[in-house]
Order: C-alpha cells, then sequence, then structure tokens
C-alpha cells in the first residue's frame, strides 16, 4: 500500500508541476462551479427536447439525488480514510505548485465524482439521439477532474476514485430514471387505449 500511495504522490508532483503561473486563473475558472450553468442550461434543454416535461421532472428528481448520494459518500470517505490533501501533506512542502487548497481530507474527489457522474447519466438518457455526446461529456468531466490535480488540492488517486464512484451512480441512478419514464409512458399508453 505505501508504494501504491508513494506512486500516486510522484504522478500528482509530475502533473502539478507542469503548471505555470500563467494558467493558474485558467484553471481555477475551470475548477470553478458556477462557470458550467451555461452547460447545465444546455443538459436541461436538451432532457427537455427528448422527454415529456413528467418525464423531466422524474430526471431532475434522480439528477438531485444521485448528486447528493455522490456528495455525501465522499465526505463519508474523507473523514473515514483521512486522507491529507497534497496541499496539506507536510511531505510535498516546497515539492509541489499549491494554487488552492480546501479542507484537510481529500481522497476521494467531489468533483471528480459529480462531473463523471453527469457524463454517465446525461449520456445514457442521450447517446441514441447525440453519438458524439458521450466523449464530449467525459472529456469535459477528465478536464475539471484534471484541474484538481493542477490546483494541488487532489492526488490522481482521489480523481480515479471519485471518477469510477461518479460513474457507477450516474449508471445507477439513468437506470432508475429510465426504468420510471419506461412505466410511466407503459402506463400512459394503456390509459389511451
Amino acid at each position: 500500500m505505501q508504494e501504491i500511495i508513494q506512486k500516486d504522490k510522484s504522478i500528482f508532483l509530475f502533473l502539478n508541476n507542469l503548471g505555470s503561473q500563467s494558467f493558474d486563473q485558467f484553471w481555477i475558472m475551470i475548477s470553478a462551479t458556477w462557470i458550467w450553468i451555461p452547460l447545465y442550461v444546455i443538459f436541461l434543454y436538451l432532457l427537455f427536447k427528448n422527454y415529456k416535461l413528467r418525464n423531466l421532472v422524474f430526471i431532475l428528481i434522480f439528477i438531485a439525488l444521485g448528486v447528493t448520494v455522490s456528495d455525501q459518500l465522499a465526505g463519508v470517505f474523507k473523514t473515514g480514510i483521512a486522507r491529507l490533501r497534497p496541499c496539506h501533506d507536510p511531505t510535498l512542502t516546497g515539492l509541489m505548485r499549491s494554487v488552492q487548497c480546501g479542507g484537510q481530507f481529500g481522497f476521494y474527489s467531489s468533483h471528480a465524482a459529480n462531473t463523471f457522474f453527469i457524463a454517465n447519466f446525461m449520456t445514457l438518457l442521450l447517446h441514441k439521439k447525440f453519438r458524439l455526446l458521450p466523449y464530449i461529456l467525459f472529456s469535459w468531466a477528465m478536464i475539471v477532474s484534471y484541474s484538481r490535480i493542477y490546483l494541488g488540492v487532489h492526488f490522481p488517486m482521489d480523481i480515479v476514485m471519485g471518477a469510477l464512484m461518479g460513474f457507477f451512480a450516474g449508471g445507477f441512478f439513468a437506470t432508475l430514471a429510465l426504468n420510471v419514464i419506461h412505466k410511466q409512458n407503459s402506463s400512459d399508453s394503456i390509459s389511451t387505449k
């Protein structure tokens, strides 16, 4: 385990030190939530366009539940595992670029979990209509996740675990949403006969 942690730190230092001060503001912006509001509006529009309004309400409920579960699980892991963020790790003092810093513990990344949750959830609901959407969504999730390493707030393993948790949660909640929509549409077609 110690060997894995050391390898994780080495990869972190390599990726983190690729940064330079002239790009810091760009990566701070990429990592911020507010910058992605227009993207979320586009997601909402695509869902509205492809599903009935009543189905959209179910979808939004499952998104809210999924993001909440993903976020809360990250909090449980952070306090339970208690792995220091890179910016709080005394063994990395003077070796890394610390652009931002968060709470004391960082395993696993909520940013990675939430973006991969949305990427997988939206992919499963819309990939049949928009073939390129999965590539766009997962590229976006990877860029946001990398920003956390760049800024010095997460190790690569924090990102990988967050991405996996978000991916599986996105699949689970998308499946639930699609089942509810299917049942809703089936009962509508029976009642109109």
